[in-house]
């Protein structure tokens, strides 16, 4: 006779426990790196510079920036905070662009919301985009936010020819990569800790055939994750109060599925809603999801989701962040200022 059906109770009870993943873990092995990169620079006579500017008076960005600076002061990098009135950013921002002790640059946004620029759109868009991307950190302007979205890993990418002497980037190997934006590389960072990424696949497809849930759609967070995960080969449902989008490789198709017919098929959840109000469905999350938040409020009630057999929940990302911003320093320093080969890892 044939055996009798496995229940689906039955299935949770085969599940190991939840467990909840601590941010410090996943970042202590690249902080060790970072640390082994940043003594052989000073044997050739560089010490890295981060410059941070804060234009905002917000307190959390502040105790953010003191964080980041303790960090950095650790790991051998060394961070100025520099606070001035908004409207002496721009000017501020331009002396740190011309002047060669400063190998980094980055700022506490927003500076100025959706106030219009002179050079036109938002003036944070424009402060953004004014960064060179040899002191680019955080990876946000024109040219690596463009580089993400088509796909091209490299600053300095093969370029095909085209008929009247144009050349179009293919965005195979070069030597030079690009910078990405840091919580969205500390996600996939995160994801690979986990095992989530099938490293027997090449590099570029290794999230191929695995739905992913973000819920957040920012440009600073949301959107360039989502983008990041879909040139891996995920499918990714990007969520957000303007509705739900099919996020694939070049790709953005508006979906119809609710927020439950989609965590019914996803087992990897990133959260990024910035208010205390928002909290996922926890209901819905199927056992042995990854859950990751990185909003600045529990997105998720924590004892209700441990309750999921098999979830494996990161509440907190920040330390994984700044690790992924010394890192992409470090990548700047390489590609940029140094003149001895040293390596800021993948």
């Amino acid at each position: 006779p044939s055996p009798p059906p496995v229940s689906q109770s039955s299935k949770k009870m085969s599940q190991p426990a939840a467990e909840k993943v601590k941010a410090d873990e996943i970042a202590a092995p690249f902080r060790e790196e970072i640390k082994t990169t940043i003594a052989n620079l000073k044997e050739n006579g560089v010490t890295p510079l981060l410059v941070g500017f804060l234009a905002n008076g917000d307190v959390a960005a502040k105790k953010y920036a003191e964080w980041t600076g303790k960090a950095c002061e650790a790991d051998g990098i060394k961070f100025e905070l520099r606070e001035v009135q908004k409207e002496d950013l721009e000017n501020a921002l331009m002396a740190a662009n011309n002047d060669p002790s400063v190998h980094g640059i980055m700022i506490y946004y927003p500076c100025f919301g959706a106030a219009p620029s002179f050079y036109g759109g938002s003036m944070d868009d424009y402060l953004r985009d004014t960064v060179p991307i040899e002191k680019d950190v955080e990876g946000l302007c024109h040219t690596y936010r463009t580089n993400l979205y088509r796909n091209i890993r490299y600053v300095d990418t093969q370029t095909r020819a085209y008929a009247g002497g144009i050349e179009t980037a293919t965005g195979k190997k070069g030597t030079k990569k690009c910078l990405l934006p840091c919580t969205p590389l500390a996600i996939v960072k995160i994801l690979e800790h986990l095992k989530v990424y099938d490293e027997t696949l090449p590099m570029g497809d290794r999230m191929k055939g695995k739905n992913v849930v973000v819920i957040n759609r920012s440009e600073i967070v949301g959107r360039p994750l989502a983008a990041m995960l879909a040139n891996d080969g995920a499918d990714v449902y990007s969520i957000d109060l303007n509705g739900v989008f099919i996020m694939r490789r070049g790709k953005m198709i508006e979906c119809s599925d609710t927020v439950e017919e989609i965590l019914a098929k996803s087992k990897i959840i990133v959260t990024g809603v910035p208010t205390k109000d928002y909290r996922l469905p926890t209901q819905h999350v199927q056992p042995g999801s990854m859950v990751i938040n990185i909003s600045h409020f529990k997105n998720v009630d924590e004892e209700e989701l441990l309750k999921v057999p098999g979830v494996k929940y990161v509440p907190l990302v920040g330390k994984v962040t700044v690790a992924m911003l010394e890192r992409n320093l470090l990548r700047l320093v390489q590609n940029f200022h140094a003149k001895n080969d040293t390596s800021a890892g993948a």
